[in-house]
């Protein structure tokens, strides 16, 4: 058997374009021996969606995987963004500087969004150790794009991990900030067009999915599969020129130096003017097609994943959505499946663009007041409610 490096490990797990195909055992691989996870999520949610900041929080959650991918020197390395934090697999050779960047990012998240970073470097042989595994596939959102789905239950028990105060990062000093090159957050929030934007988590009853289980993922896909573009949040011509100067201020937070700020604000919008100039004309500008770019970010969003378990942010109708539903319940009661379910009327979008030339840009996709983040709290007990986010 060829032997492939650290590096080609994640470029050589085979592609699938087929979302059913994250519920196939034959498409995931093993992470390779000595790799780590490098995972975050935001303490105190709860607060921040209470005060309609969800945007902040989904923006410090892409924040690490913009911030560890540019340490790293954006490498082909799985990941996953959760809403309120993320996870990247890497080479144990990569773990000082991962453990690195994730402290800066946690300094930034601290000072520049007043929120509050929980960060942890999980090795995979101590999950391996109790009895768990993490393996991965690769979904190809596009030609252009893939992601990274998750399973073998390592990542959860990672994640509890994490939230017990174990396997921590040493803090930076203050004042440390992370290279987030790349990252964006210049869209309104994206409205339903089928009916509303359904924020739905399912993870397996008993931790680990068996074929009832991937019945259930498969039956959920399906009917949404029923609607254009498989429920897709985003339209396929990419969303509205609608931007955010929230967003915008956000980003010039995340990208420049408190005294370059206001030059770096007024980059971004002569950036959008000469974006929309461009659209409306139809003229590219260089290599740069803005019509091509818009249409990419529709087909380059991660409206649907899985990471020992199926998360996904839909817009459905109400019939689709009460067929959902009723699978779901049917699966809790049965005790095939734990879930949450969140409606509201529109998708947050965070992007992650390391280049506008190249068409490999990824968009993260979260409903708007609340997501993933008021899905989880259902099935934790902790019972979040939806408010207008800040867009």
């Amino acid at each position: 058997m060829e032997t492939v490096n650290d590096e080609e490990f994640f470029a050589a797990v085979p592609l699938f374009s087929a979302f059913e195909g994250v519920t196939d055992p034959a498409n995931y691989r093993p992470l390779p021996d000595g790799w780590v996870l490098a995972l975050a999520d935001i303490v105190g949610s709860t607060q921040a969606i209470a005060g309609g900041r969800y945007k902040d929080v989904n923006m410090a959650g892409a924040s690490v995987i913009s911030a560890v991918l540019n340490a790293v020197g954006k490498g082909d390395y799985p990941f996953v963004f959760g809403g309120d934090g993320a996870l990247i697999a890497l080479p144990g050779a990569l773990e000082q500087t991962a453990r690195e960047a994730l402290a800066a990012v946690q300094i930034w998240v601290e000072e520049d969004l007043g929120l509050m970073l929980r960060v942890a470097i999980v090795p995979v042989a101590d999950t391996r150790a109790e009895g768990l595994d993490v393996r991965v596939a690769r979904y190809s959102a596009s030609p252009y794009v893939t992601y990274a789905m998750f399973w073998g239950g390592g990542t959860s028990w990672a994640e509890r991990q994490m939230k017990q105060g174990r396997y921590g990062v040493e803090r930076a000093a203050p004042g440390t900030r992370p290279d987030l090159t790349g990252l964006s957050c210049r869209w309104s929030p994206i409205d339903a067009q089928n009916g509303e934007i359904v924020s739905i988590i399912a993870v397996p009853g008993e931790g680990r999915p068996g074929e009832e289980f991937r019945d259930l993922v498969n039956g959920i896909v399906a009917i949404t599969g029923e609607q254009n573009r498989g429920s897709h949040p985003v339209p396929a011509g990419g969303p509205d020129f609608a931007f955010s100067l929230y967003g915008i201020n956000r980003e010039a937070k995340a990208t420049a130096p408190a005294g370059r700020r206001l030059r770096q604000k007024l980059f971004i919008l002569l950036q959008l003017a000469i974006v929309v100039v461009c659209y409306k004309l139809g003229i590219p500008l260089g290599r740069f097609d803005a019509r091509r770019y818009k249409r990419d970010v529709a087909g380059n969003s991660d409206f649907r994943k899985f990471d020992d378990g199926l998360k996904m942010t839909v817009d459905v109708d109400a019939e689709h959505l009460k067929r959902i539903e009723t699978l779901l319940e049917a699966a809790r009661a049965k005790g095939i499946a734990r879930y949450g379910l969140h409606r509201q009327a529109s998708a947050l979008m965070t992007c992650f663009v390391p280049t506008p030339i190249s068409r490999d840009h990824m968009h993260f996709i979260d409903g708007a007041s609340g997501g993933y983040a008021v899905a989880a709290s259902q099935m934790t007990g902790k019972a979040l409610s939806g408010v207008a986010v800040t867009p």
